[in-house]
């Protein structure tokens, strides 16, 4: 599932020949083992930014120091992952660790067999299940099976102008009733209500979407894994969304780059997007800096003057729901057990701070201390500097309710399919995007159980063919 992160500029071709040759040489050194001797492994991460990289290659080396571990990094594209996986697996090429995992791609690995979920699960056992949020945990398990160790997420918020909620005494929009009243409060022709994503096939508008319907208990499968879109939840959901779309927001399509331009330039009293916007909305990123009237003299007026919700819950909502990722670290089938597990423990430890570190704006701990009830990993992340041209620390531009929801957001973290046994679901939609066509479609005016009928019709569809 793509998500709202930094956009990356990388040659494809010369990646996969990098990767591929990287793997050709690891398979030489260690006899095409998978993990030769245990003095040496070949961690790959999820993540291709020169500099993200080069900060993990010093974690990587401090923990060489320290173990006497040799470990040869491989840097692997999100979008290239399946494919440099697929090769690896059939060429016996497997990599001992694997990290920076989005929760697909964990589920890719576990149904494909290529987890050691007993070594995952010893070095849980050691790291404390107890320091860790328990909705990580199940979203990373399957049954009693530990499938990857979660290390950090980004959550999608409801960011909302306070300044203009406090002026018109409006509660904070942690309701479906709330938010429309806000809307419709606040809706004028310098300001819409509410600024969210409508485009057809992107995945951008159904992450929107997720967010509003697991608030009101919009499921897309039941726990038989039956296709349920067409629930009285979801067409609920759909027909909140559409009003907001209809009677409150922008005219015409609006993406990821439409949304958080109109609410940098003061054209919006609320937004969904993801905890990736905190450092921009900040004026830390030249290429995206918020523009509204208030910001050309201080360039941290909306960060100063936004509030942001982690959960909205609906009418039909049992409890608080947040969209959210999840990245994790895995040892996979083939790998060289005893120095695999060493370094999953290092990095979640001593190489914890300076992994979030590397981008704390879409590295929220949910490992937040050392021992159950510890908080010295989120009190040291909320303290980190974060940005791109500019670097300060969040705190400095948002308040302890801010920093506090984000951390918190962890606990109520939550996804369609997944607890439901059902995540490769998730992959096999991406193409189609059944969700956000019903969204689309909402928005245009179509009847909110026609979309939805048509949308669990899609999705019962592409997983009756998988």
């Amino acid at each position: 599932m793509s998500t709202p992160r930094r956009r990356r500029v990388s040659v494809v071709a010369a990646l996969s020949t990098l990767v591929l040759g990287t793997l050709a040489a690891c398979s030489s050194d260690d006899g095409g083992d998978g993990g030769g001797d245990g003095d040496a492994i070949t961690v790959w991460i999820v993540e291709d930014l020169p500099d993200r990289v080069a900060a993990t290659q010093a974690i990587v080396d401090d923990f060489t120091t320290a173990s006497g571990v040799d470990v040869e990094l491989v840097s692997v594209a999100e979008d290239q992952f399946n494919q440099v996986l697929t090769s690896s697996a059939a060429a016996g090429d497997l990599p001992d660790v694997i990290g920076g995992l989005p929760l697909g791609q964990v589920r890719t690995l576990s149904a494909n067999e290529l987890v050691d979920t007993a070594a995952v699960g010893d070095v849980l056992d050691t790291l404390d299940p107890g320091t860790f949020s328990e909705s990580s945990l199940e979203l990373t398990s399957d049954g009693d099976d530990q499938l990857a160790i979660p290390s950090e997420s980004w959550v999608q918020l409801l960011v909302y102008r306070k300044d203009l909620f406090e002026q018109a005494g409006l509660e904070v929009p942690s309701t479906y009733d709330d938010v429309l009243a806000a809307a419709e409060e606040l809706d004028s022709g310098d300001v819409a209500g509410f600024l969210g994503a409508n485009v057809a096939g992107d995945a951008f508008t159904a992450q929107t979407f997720e967010e509003i319907g697991l608030g009101n208990n919009c499921q897309m499968v039941d726990d038989e894994g039956e296709v349920t879109f067409d629930s009285d939840e979801c067409v609920e959901a759909l027909d909140f969304y559409g009003t907001l779309q209809q009677d409150y927001s922008i005219e015409g399509a609006q993406d990821v780059d439409t949304t958080r331009a109109a609410y940098f330039a003061g054209q919006g009293a609320m937004l969904i997007w993801s905890s990736f916007i905190l450092d921009e909305m900040a004026g830390l990123r030249n290429d995206a800096l918020p523009s509204c009237p208030e910001c050309k003299g201080d360039p941290g007026f909306l960060a100063e003057n936004s509030g942001v919700v982690t959960s909205i819950q609906g009418p039909s909502g049992e409890e608080p729901a947040t969209f959210g990722e999840i990245t994790s670290w895995t040892i996979t089938a083939d790998s060289a057990t005893d120095s695999s597990k060493k370094f999953v423990e290092y990095l979640l430890s001593d190489g914890y701070e300076p992994w979030i570190a590397i981008a704390p704006e879409g590295k929220i701990p949910v490992r937040t201390g050392d021992t159950p009830g510890g908080t010295e990993y989120s009190e040291a992340w909320a303290k980190m500097d974060v940005g791109v041209d500019t670097k300060a620390p969040l705190s400095k531009f948002y308040g302890p309710d801010v920093i506090e929801a984000l951390t918190g957001g962890a606990d109520t973290l939550a996804r369609w399919a997944i607890p439901q046994g059902q995540g490769d679901l998730l992959g096999a939609i991406q193409g189609e995007q059944p969700v956000a066509n019903a969204v689309n479609q909402v928005a245009g005016g179509t009847d909110p159980e026609e979309a939805a009928k048509a949308a669990d019709e899609a999705i019962t569809s592409v997983q009756d063919s998988q």
